[in-house]
């Protein structure tokens, strides 16, 4: 055996050898297979254990010696770390991929409100060595996308630090009962959709609320059941929303009429109506006009303008936290204040 080129690795060794005396031991990189006009690709991954059947294979790409590890049994391969950081963190509806470079991603089973927990996700990147990349808590995720990332940033890493990876994730599953990593899915409600304006009511413009609201909630598997249009008369719309309430619509939606101008009527209607008011007013441009309350404890929301028009608004933050069951309160709102700058 040769004894030049050798590295340490934590606890482990990595050093070049014969290719008859790798038998056992783990590839420390990635081997390529070149079969001219036919196939170009990896035949053996890197933290492959080499068998005695590996060596025709291994001289056949022109192999004499490799890099091989000697692992010591407190250092653990990066694939099988991250596997098993993956494993701690996951919760409801989460799918994990295969190993890959020391990284293991954590991707969505359904279409739903994405749970990450901060505390956990910096509790373990202060760990060093290992890494964990997430999207934002209360994001909207599709089937297949990825909520997380584990990633181990050397080839081998102390199996100490996912012991203690591990701990952080089951001290938070066990203080508050979920997994720091999840999705919540959505229900599917049925709104009603009061568009209000004398000039859509009266046929002057034609209303472009209607098919953005109705394409937002479908999307999050709901739909708008029913939409109906008011003039700017405060006893109209208040009349048109106990209507939504008789229907025993899941949720109300009242468009247009949502600015301070004194010929703007939907929020004193709204309020008249005996809503709950949590918010008239959002930290988050565009957006800042919407309105949101509870009207004998179904959600209302007051929806101004910008909904028609900007692609992301406050109506499409607070909107997946009520499909997820989520009671808004005033603190949620104030919330959307930082990172709320989106134009």
């Amino acid at each position: 055996m040769r004894e030049d080129n050798v590295a340490r690795i934590g606890d482990s060794i990595v050093r070049e050898v014969k290719v008859e005396d790798a038998i056992g031991m783990v590839l420390a990189h990635d081997l390529t297979q070149i079969l001219p006009g036919t196939f170009k690709g990896r035949l053996f991954r890197k933290g492959h254990r080499v068998s005695a059947e590996d060596i025709p294979k291994l001289k056949d790409i022109g192999k004499e010696h490799l890099y091989a590890i000697e692992m010591a049994n407190t250092d653990l391969h990066e694939d099988d770390a991250a596997f098993r950081m993956a494993i701690s963190l996951a919760g409801d509806n989460i799918a994990l991929s295969e190993p890959h470079e020391g990284k293991v991603s954590l991707k969505s089973g359904i279409t739903g409100l994405a749970v990450v927990a901060r505390e956990v996700v910096d509790g373990i990147n202060r760990l060093g060595d290992i890494a964990l990349a997430t999207v934002v808590n209360d994001r909207v995720v599709h089937v297949g996308e990825s909520l997380a990332a584990t990633r181990v940033i050397p080839l081998l890493v102390s199996e100490a630090k996912v012991i203690e990876a591990e701990r952080i994730a089951q001290s938070y599953r066990e203080k508050n009962g979920l997994s720091p990593v999840s999705v919540r899915p959505f229900r599917s409600l049925r709104a009603g959709l009061l568009t209000t304006g004398t000039e859509v009511f009266t046929g002057r413009i034609l209303d472009q609320f209607g098919p953005v609201v109705k394409a937002k909630l479908e999307a999050l598997g709901s739909e708008v059941a029913e939409q109906r249009f008011a003039p700017d008369d405060r006893h109209t719309i208040v009349n048109e929303i106990y209507y939504f309430l008789d229907q025993g619509y899941d949720m109300i939606l009242v468009s247009g009429g949502m600015s301070v101008d004194p010929d703007d009527r939907t929020p004193g209607a709204i309020a008249a109506a005996g809503t709950d008011i949590v918010s008239y007013g959002t930290p988050m441009l565009p957006g800042s006009m919407l309105l949101f309350g509870y009207l004998r404890g179904i959600p209302i929301f007051g929806l101004p303008g910008c909904v028609m028009h900007d692609p992301y608004t406050s109506f499409d933050v607070l909107l997946p936290r009520v499909l997820a069951g989520d009671n808004l309160a005033k603190d949620d709102i104030v919330a959307l204040g930082y990172g709320g700058l989106h134009r």
